[in-house]
């Protein structure tokens, strides 16, 4: 079936497979929420093209159930980020490497003041996420936005003045990096700074206590 076919009513469907309304209502109710289907007064319910981004953002929290899937994730993140800066640097417009700039210095002065508070996390966000979208694929870039909210909950270790000086200094890098169009030196650095992700996922699965199974 294409975009916009006819599916058929629920009333149909609940016949077809020998559901309940109820039953067949939650189903329907689902796969209209992940963006497959629509439904529409006096026809029924049409075939919708679903949005990736969409699945995977709603498919998402029903697949974090462990801290190994914590790790997982943190890998899709570090290979996503990794794997795209070739193709941000190559694309990326003057303009868009000096709004990378001013996010740098605001983030900066964030990170100096309190690196755990709400603004210094919302630049991060931010300069991650403009890295990515200078790929300009649509894709690359939503697929950060919807990872990066999941680790906001990851536990981070205790800030230090040595910690935030650390953090600024990477992120100058990789500005100088990106501004050069020196494609190594820029994934070397973030290479550096999403490994911080993966430690701090590796520290989830440590701490979790595991289950035995004995008779």
């Amino acid at each position: 079936m294409t975009d916009g076919s006819f599916f058929m009513t629920e009333a149909q469907l609940a016949a077809e497979y020998g559901s309940s309304r109820t039953v067949t209502r939650e189903a329907v109710s689902r796969l209209q929420a992940l963006g497959i289907l629509e439904g529409r007064k006096r026809k029924g319910l049409i075939v919708c093209r679903p949005d990736p981004l969409r699945l995977f953002q709603n498919s998402l929290p029903s697949l974090m159930t462990s801290p190994d899937d914590w790790r997982d994730l943190a890998q899709l993140r570090y290979a996503l980020e990794v794997g795209a800066i070739e193709l941000a640097i190559r694309a990326a417009t003057d303009e868009q490497i000096e709004h990378l700039s001013q996010i740098e210095r605001e983030l900066e002065q964030a990170v100096l003041e309190d690196m755990a508070s709400a603004r210094a996390i919302e630049l991060d966000v931010k300069f991650h996420s403009l890295i990515l979208a200078m790929t300009g694929s649509r894709l690359i870039a939503g697929m950060q936005q919807v990872l990066v909210q999941f680790f906001q909950t990851v536990p981070q270790s205790k800030p230090t003045a040595a910690s935030a000086e650390r953090i600024c200094w990477e992120h100058r890098e990789l500005l100088d990096a990106i501004r050069d169009r020196d494609v190594e030196r820029a994934r070397a650095m973030i290479r550096v700074q999403i490994r911080a992700t993966l430690d701090a996922a590796d520290q989830v699965v440590a701490s979790t206590p595991t289950t035995e199974t004995g008779e």
